[in-house]
């Protein structure tokens, strides 16, 4: 049996922005297969079902989430700039991508907690990850001086996290620029020294 020649990585690409833009469930295969361009048994060959299909997805979208994260937080760079344009890129997604305002990771958060238990843990995973990696950066700012309040830096990181990802959902109903530039904004000052 020969097997299918496809590149991989833009079918990921596809079915995540399906998963982000019907949801986990509502993804049908027939949506899945007209955004992939693959037919239903080279989606079943490559991944094992719909549910694998999600999971490899889902970690290519942690994977691009990442390596944007890693570009703005550079070793060079004041880690309250890089806070300042994460925040500002997020405003930007809300306000410019419709898929992006409910990013894949909240979409399916919301969605799966309670019905699949592996998906669950891969995204609370993924969650657990952005936040240890943004203390790190805290604690970085912290040990160099930033004026950033003398909290534990993950505590901080999450509080950030969680601000990110209200945004996100909140711009699902109200995409306004200038009232999500000021959630960024408030997110922002509220972990600066006075």
């Amino acid at each position: 049996m020969r097997s299918a020649e496809f590149d991989r990585s833009q079918v990921l690409e596809q079915a995540m922005h399906t998963f982000m833009e019907h949801g986990y469930a509502k993804a049908s295969m027939q949506k899945l297969t007209q955004a992939t361009g693959l037919h239903p048994g080279s989606i079943y060959c490559a991944f094992g079902s719909k549910k694998g299909l999600f999971i490899e997805a889902a970690s290519f979208y942690h994977q691009q989430k990442l390596q944007v994260f890693e570009s703005l937080f550079s070793e060079d760079k004041p880690v309250l700039a890089s806070l300042k344009e994460l925040l500002a890129n997020t405003v930007q997604e809300c306000v410019q991508n419709t898929c992006a305002k409910v990013c894949l990771l909240t979409r399916s958060l919301n969605e799966i907690e309670g019905q699949d238990r592996e998906i669950a843990e891969l995204l609370a995973r993924n969650l657990q990850q952005i936040e240890l990696s943004l203390g790190e950066q805290i604690a970085r700012a912290q040990r160099q001086g930033e004026a950033i309040i003398d909290e534990e830096p993950l505590a901080l990181a999450r509080f950030i996290t969680m601000g990110v990802y209200g945004m996100r959902t909140y711009a699902f109903t109200n995409a306004d620029q200038s009232i999500l530039a000021q959630m960024a904004e408030q997110l922002l000052r509220a972990i600066q020294k006075p």
